[in-house]
């Protein structure tokens, strides 16, 4: 490995048994240092060098997860961006479809608590089958559902997809952290939560162009089906894909954070106990209830597009769908950004209370620009409010491990993830019901309210990035066990590890 030829199999499993950079003491949990008892580094070998490794097929794991990530996504919106056109197919009032996007929401709810408990205990290879599963059946359950009468089967395939979501929300941030190193962690966690991202912009672009707004009920079936079929397919080839090339963890950690989180016996560890840690934890509990603000503001603006488009812009379905898309692929730049950005500066405090500001002012431009007639002002509007807003979302998921280290990174964004569940119902149904008895703008400005709650809360959460925090201390250990200046080796930097590795 790296500058040691004859590092084989049988020293790599030694190294791997000597990972031991204390263990975490649960009763302690306001700074670092009394969650980390650092008292003995015998991972160092012959050359007073710590092992770690990052592997290049990190790349392939991360990027598998954003194509499934990305078909699920694409499903919560393809009722809702044509909200009109199914509302005729099947025969229903514009609620039952917006429940087609909430049902995503309700559903998280009361199962994020068994899937993070399985994520903690099983890792990450189990919890992509089943979300890969469960999206596959899903899909293939709405293309038996294209019969005016069937309402109740397209809501029970809906339902599967939601599930399904139950098991990808919280994953970017934990796979980031188990597979990528220290300084690529936000940016991988960016690209995990952009397959999301980038899913819900083909769902708001796609289902217009491919379900045209028809009379005849025959040809509209028909239209619908194609969509549901080419869902399917992708669905099965990605579904086929995890089973033979996901992988659970690389041999060796590629962070000392990770050297820590892996020393620790499983049997130490208790999920519930975990929970109320994280409860107790008020930056934390802070972030939560903000995140769950921002975001709940966009499911709400995502569900409600299409009525607020059509209002104002009438037989628009489809440049509905380009808005929609507008936000999205902005906000996947703003993602984007933000990662690298954080990888380079540490600021999290900083940037997320700048990007949640933004997020606030964006929604004041919408809310006040949506009925001046002119659609153009409407996609630049949308754009900013996208960059920033959907933006947001990979920040509060790294800002939150960092705040909640060395809990399980599931846990947390599981908890994050609910509030913007719950949040995003309360705004959906809210938003809704103020649009049908005073408009638009009047929704809208409801909404900005509670972005500018959620900035003032932000503004208050203290930054104990604990995270980082242990690097340093595990660095610093690493110096005091060999004696010289800090050595952390990073194999593989400069050459692959083996003939296997060179391959993968």
């Amino acid at each position: 490995m790296g500058d040691n030829p004859d590092f084989d199999e049988e020293e790599i499993k030694e190294e791997k048994n000597c990972l031991d950079l204390g263990k975490t003491n649960p009763s302690k949990s306001v700074y670092l240092e009394e969650h980390i008892e650092c008292t003995s580094i015998p991972n160092v070998n012959k050359d007073n060098t710590t092992t770690t490794h990052v592997y290049k097929r990190r790349w392939v794991m991360v990027l598998l997860f954003s194509s499934y990530s990305l078909c699920n996504a694409f499903q919560w919106i393809q009722y809702g961006i044509i909200n009109n056109i199914f509302m005729k197919f099947y025969n229903v009032d514009s609620f039952a479809i917006d429940w087609m996007s909430m049902i995503y929401m309700l559903t998280y709810i009361p199962f994020i608590w068994p899937v993070s408990w399985l994520l903690d205990k099983k890792g990450l290879r189990l919890i992509a089958l089943l979300a890969t599963a469960i999206n596959c059946l899903g899909t293939w359950i709405k293309v038996a559902s294209v019969k005016q009468n069937l309402f109740w089967v397209t809501m029970l395939g809906q339902f599967a997809g939601s599930l399904s979501q139950v098991f990808i929300l919280g994953m970017p941030s934990r796979l980031a952290s188990v597979w990528f190193g220290s300084e690529e962690v936000s940016t991988a966690c960016s690209i995990g939560v952009f397959g999301n991202q980038l899913g819900i912009a083909i769902g708001f672009l796609v289902p217009p162009i491919l379900v045209p707004n028809v009379d005849d009920m025959d040809e509209l079936a028909y239209h619908i089906s194609i969509m549901f079929y080419i869902t399917a397919g992708m669905a099965t080839v990605i579904f086929i894909l995890v089973v033979f090339m996901f992988q659970e963890k690389p041999e060796i950690p590629p962070t000392l954070a990770q050297v820590q989180a892996r020393s620790t016996p499983p049997e130490e560890y208790s999920y519930m106990a975990s929970i109320l840690r994280l409860l107790r934890n008020l930056p934390f509990m802070l972030l939560v209830i903000s995140y769950g603000l921002n975001v709940g503001c966009f499911y709400a603006v995502s569900t409600l597009l299409n009525r607020m488009i059509i209002e104002h812009y009438p037989g628009e379905e489809v440049n509905a769908g380009r808005i929609g898309l507008t936000i999205v692929i902005a906000g996947m730049v703003g993602s984007l950004i933000c990662g690298i950005w954080l990888d380079k500066t540490k600021t999290y405090k900083q940037t997320t209370l700048a990007v949640y500001l933004m997020s606030f002012m964006g929604m004041v431009v919408y809310a006040f620009t949506l009925n001046l007639g002119h659609i153009w002002v409407v996609f630049v509007t949308s754009g900013a409010l996208g960059f920033f807003m959907t933006g947001y979302l990979p920040l509060g998921f790294e800002f939150a491990v960092e705040l909640t280290f060395p809990e399980g990174e599931g846990t947390s964004s599981g908890l994050l993830n609910c509030s913007a569940q719950i949040f995003g119902i309360i705004f959906t149904i809210g938003q809704g019901k103020i649009i049908d008895h005073f408009g638009t703008f009047a929704g809208n400005i409801f909404l900005c309210v509670f972005l500018l709650i959620g900035t003032i809360m932000t503004a208050f959460i203290k930054s104990d990035l604990r995270r980082q925090k242990a690097n340093h201390l595990a660095e610093n250990q690493v110096v005091s066990a060999a004696g010289s200046p800090s050595r952390v080796q990073d194999y593989g930097a400069t050459a692959p590890s083996s003939p296997q590795e060179q391959q993968s």
